[in-house]
């Protein structure tokens, strides 16, 4: 390996800033009302299954490419070609995989931003400045602009230090914060009126749902693209991944880290909005559907924590913090995959090259912000329905029917003693032959026919 590339220092680096860059805003604001709104435990258990059946074999798609390359997402798609058709195929995946990623970063830094403006509304409201606290959470280009440029900053600061200085120091630090803050408002919560019916809503399973196709495939969904799956972020963070490493045993335990900090977050976020029922907020939407996603984080909770009093702006404070964490950990591995790109396929310098890239994503994001309604959904829907689906799908074509059966097999055996024994190495290569691509179409297509 090219140890100017960078390297991770420890199996923990890794695992934490792998599990960063899955433990995104879904995980958070997403995947709980999932549960709740679609069977509780029932739809917990098939996500459970389809996390481990189909997200991780996928996962260990990219990840075992990425080391094997120790290289960015076009060069390692190129390096693993076997003629002139799958070249340009690799190479278009690859490209594909950038675009995606500085897409879906562009309007992921508003959102994050958002996070950014609700904390810091927390700090001015419990210091007493009641204006500025409604300024910033007021819907306005200016504030957008503000902190979506702050968030920026930070995710560029952040990868200009690099693997080792930058990506798994901060995720080292960020990750058990974000840990520990989510468990102490889990705690505070389960002490409030209203938490154990949300512990129902989310524990409780109602089986009735949990063979529905459409659940399926919802559970499917939800597992695979809450682990960052399809745009070149686990490649990349795979090519810095020692060979002495068990690459196996790495991706499980990203799986699993991943999925308990999924877990996790529904223990605070259904009883936080059970608490908020019990004291007036309205926790239903028109069509008599839990509120989730952003009026969940904006409108129900803020409420709740008007209604606690001065503790409420302690909790407001923790809980953003939270947000802005998880939004840290992931936008950095999304710009870390054009920038490997431009220093490793250009020679630019790091820092240069984070700067110019970082900001022109930047500049992309100030863009939908001035055409907000016309841009932000559709950008949402070209690179999280369409793009990132197909690119997953590309990447187990590679892993299963274009890269040699042998050199599949060598990559994984190193690092992993007794590896020709293991039933990993017996059933995953074709299982991510044939399982994964049908699974990715299922999600892909279901909803165009459903």
């Amino acid at each position: 390996m090219n140890n100017s590339r960078g390297q991770f220092s420890s199996r923990l680096g890794f695992v934490l800033a792998a599990s960063g860059s899955a433990v995104g805003l879904g995980n958070i604001w997403g995947f709980p009302t999932q549960v709740a709104s679609n069977g509780g435990a029932a739809f917990l258990i098939l996500y459970l299954v389809m996390a481990f059946t189909l997200a991780y074999p996928a996962l260990m798609a990219e990840l075992i490419i990425g080391r094997h390359a120790q290289a960015n997402a076009v060069t390692a798609l190129r390096g693993i070609a076997t003629g002139r058709a799958t070249r340009l195929f690799g190479t278009a995946t690859g490209f594909v995989g950038l675009i995606t990623a500085a897409l879906i970063l562009s309007f992921y830094a508003i959102v994050a931003g958002w996070m950014v403006a609700y904390f810091v509304a927390s700090i001015a409201e419990l210091l007493g400045f009641e204006p500025l606290a409604r300024w910033l959470t007021e819907f306005s280009r200016e504030r957008n602009i503000l902190f979506t440029l702050i968030f920026s900053g930070m995710t560029i600061g952040i990868i200009c230090g690099g693997v080792k200085e930058g990506i798994e120091k901060w995720s080292t630090r960020l990750m058990p914060a974000l840990l520990g803050i989510l468990l102490l408002l889990i705690g505070y919560v389960m002490t409030l009126d209203g938490a154990m019916a949300g512990i129902k809503a989310y524990l409780v399973p109602d089986f009735s749902q949990a063979f529905e196709f459409k659940l399926i495939v919802s559970a499917l969904g939800q597992a695979f693209f809450s682990m960052s799956l399809g745009v070149g972020t686990m490649l990349i963070y795979g090519s810095y991944v020692s060979k002495q490493e068990n690459i196996s045993s790495l991706g499980r335990t990203v799986t699993l880290v991943d999925i308990g900090i999924a877990v996790l977050a529904g223990l605070l976020i259904i009883p936080a909005m059970y608490v908020a029922q019990s004291n007036g907020v309205a926790i239903y939407d028109e069509m008599n559907q839990l509120i989730a996603e952003d009026r969940l984080i904006f409108t129900v909770l803020p409420a709740l924590f008007d209604t606690m009093g001065a503790a409420g702006l302690g909790v407001a404070v923790a809980f953003f913090i939270l947000m802005t964490i998880a939004s840290l950990t992931s936008s950095i591995s999304m710009l870390e995959v054009p920038v490997a790109y431009a220093v490793e396929c250009h020679g630019i310098n790091r820092a240069k090259a984070t700067w110019l890239l970082g900001g022109a994503i930047t500049v992309i994001s100030l863009v939908i912000i001035s055409q907000f309604d016309t841009l932000f959904g559709l950008t949402i829907t070209l690179t999280t329905r369409y793009s990132q689906p197909l690119l997953g799908l590309s990447l187990c074509l590679f892993a299963g029917w274009i890269w040699h059966r042998n050199q599949l097999i060598e990559e994984i055996t190193q690092g992993f003693e007794n590896a020709e024994h293991s039933l990993f190495v017996k059933l995953w290569p074709s299982y991510v032959r044939f399982v994964c691509p049908l699974a990715i179409l299922t999600v892909f297509l279901y909803p165009m026919f459903s």
